[in-house]
């Protein structure tokens, strides 16, 4: 009677969803289950956190349609370059806006697994496997604004599946000759930003044009990064020797530091800091197997590229010293990473970002919005080391999670994800005049000129380069995680701006 009477009356209450029950289970067990996360969980801290989920369970034919757009999506990403946590969001946002409650989603460095139940005893798998990437921001931007269109509600299944076909069919925003033009105007600048002259920086890029050419040439045989990291190395350096030694006869303006300074802006076109980037966020957010791939992979190509430097520095330097030149062979104990005036500086990391941009085929959009943020990157960089007396790797590290704070904002505002405009504008801070000084120190360890130098001292000097690169990796992806709480508020602004 008493339970019958407390009854009466009582106002009823509402459903407790699934998500919630599974939350509630898991306080009073002390941890989650040993079971597939919820969707909504998979979405924690990407911009479709927020995603309008359906509560009906998809028919069959729902499914596989809605299953074949989240993986054919998931491919093109992985193809253009995005990182397993941008892939796993956005495939977790279709398939929660599609009405599948129940989905694996397993992301390697090539492939694409994805697993569907239609009811208990009916299951969908859909696997896809990339075999090569090549970096394509603007089909990122593209299917960013598909995704967010499909989970608010804009645009149904059917029209969604019909604008992926037309973003795979778009060709590509910058011609090639364009992408040549700005990786030699972005070696260039980055010279610039450490201390070169104009003159220096034009030769540097008919440096990269160079290297560019010989690449065209060895097209043909399809080598993989190892090979023509090494090769594109070897030819920059020589090239940059080349001018040097025209310098040292008074034929062009060019002395030892300049020779520096061309090799160091041809290293920074060459770094894969892209993929240094992906792998850094693949272990961060617990894709091991990726991130360690990536790493490998990272590993390997920038291994090819400081063979390719060290080879041509060991040779030039033997051949100046064996042949009867008046000139002698270029010491690098003075360079600093930051000599520059600070305008210079500036200005070139503005150009840098805007050249990225295109390397990295973005959109035209965002070319400016990128450089502006490079121009403030590098502003925090210059402050910090020239002001400040802040090492390189901490300030580098400072200016990162600004960078990617900023950027995040920055480019859900504009209706982009954060990579598209965060990882152009870091390569200003990449660490080319330390590389080159670290092998240099390597391999002129015999050489009169610089007895004081060491091996010991060129490995300390190229594990700085890698702290400096780990920096720019680690403070990009803590910066996106801080500035992902005002996702909601970005998304909100661009609707009331498009209204």
């Amino acid at each position: 009677m008493v339970a019958d009477r407390y009854a009466v009356g009582r106002p009823p209450q509402p459903a407790v969803s699934e998500h919630d029950r599974r939350r509630r289970a898991w306080r009073l067990q002390g941890g989650p289950p040993t079971e597939p996360m919820p969707l909504v969980d998979l979405l924690r801290r990407t911009p479709y956190r927020n995603a309008r989920v359906a509560i009906e369970a998809a028919e069959e034919a729902r499914v596989r349609e809605a299953l074949d757009l989240a993986v054919r999506l998931g491919e093109l990403m992985l193809r253009s370059g995005a990182g397993a946590p941008q892939v796993e969001g956005s495939v977790a946002a279709v398939c929660a806006a599609a009405g599948l409650n129940h989905v694996e989603i397993d992301i390697t460095l090539q492939s694409l697994l994805v697993h569907a139940h239609i009811d208990p005893a009916h299951a969908v798998t859909e696997l896809r496997v990339v075999r090569s990437t090549r970096h394509d921001y603007a089909r990122l931007v593209a299917v960013h604004e598909l995704v967010d269109a499909f989970v608010s509600g804009h645009i149904e299944l059917p029209e969604a599946i019909e604008q992926l076909r037309d973003i795979k069919r778009t060709r590509r925003i910058w011609p090639d000759w364009a992408v040549t033009v700005a990786t030699a105007a972005l070696a260039a600048a980055v010279a610039v930003m450490i201390g070169a002259s104009l003159f220096t920086a034009g030769v540097t890029v008919l440096v990269v044009l160079g290297v560019s050419a010989v690449s065209a040439l060895l097209g043909p045989f399809h080598l993989p990064d190892f090979y023509s990291n090494a090769v594109s190395a070897f030819v920059a350096t020589a090239l940059a020797w080349v001018a040097y030694a025209l310098g040292a006869q008074g034929w062009i303006p060019l002395g030892g530091k300049d020779f520096a300074f061309i090799v160091a802006g041809g290293i920074v076109a060459l770094l894969p800091g892209r993929t240094m980037a992906s792998a850094v966020e693949d272990v961060i957010s617990g894709y091991a197997v990726t991130g360690a791939g990536r790493l490998l992979a990272v590993t390997v190509s920038l291994t090819g590229l400081i063979i390719g430097v060290a080879v041509a520095l060991s040779a030039t330097i033997r051949l100046t010293e064996a042949m009867s030149f008046t000139f002698v062979s270029p010491s690098v104990l003075e360079l600093r990473t930051s000599q520059a005036e600070w305008w210079a500086s500036l200005a070139g990391a503005f150009i840098v970002g805007a050249c990225g941009s295109v390397t990295m085929q973005t959109r035209r959009r965002l070319v400016l919005p990128t450089a502006a943020l490079a121009l403030a990157a590098g502003g925090a960089y210059a402050l910090l080391t020239r002001v400040g007396d802040v090492g390189a790797v901490t300030a580098t590290g400072i200016a990162a999670v600004a960078l990617g704070f900023v950027g995040r904002l920055v480019a859900l505002r504009l209706g982009a994800p954060a990579m598209a405009v965060v990882v152009p504008a870091s390569f200003g801070l990449l660490p080319g005049l330390t590389i080159f000084r670290g092998l240099y120190e390597l391999v002129g360890q015999n050489s009169t000129d610089i007895g004081t130098l060491s091996f010991q001292a060129g490995v300390a000097t190229l594990l700085g380069a890698a702290g400096v690169l780990l920096a720019i990796a680690t403070g990009t992806t803590l910066g996106e995680i801080f500035a992902s709480r005002w996702d909601r508020r970005m998304a909100r602004v661009r609707r009331r701006d498009r209204v």
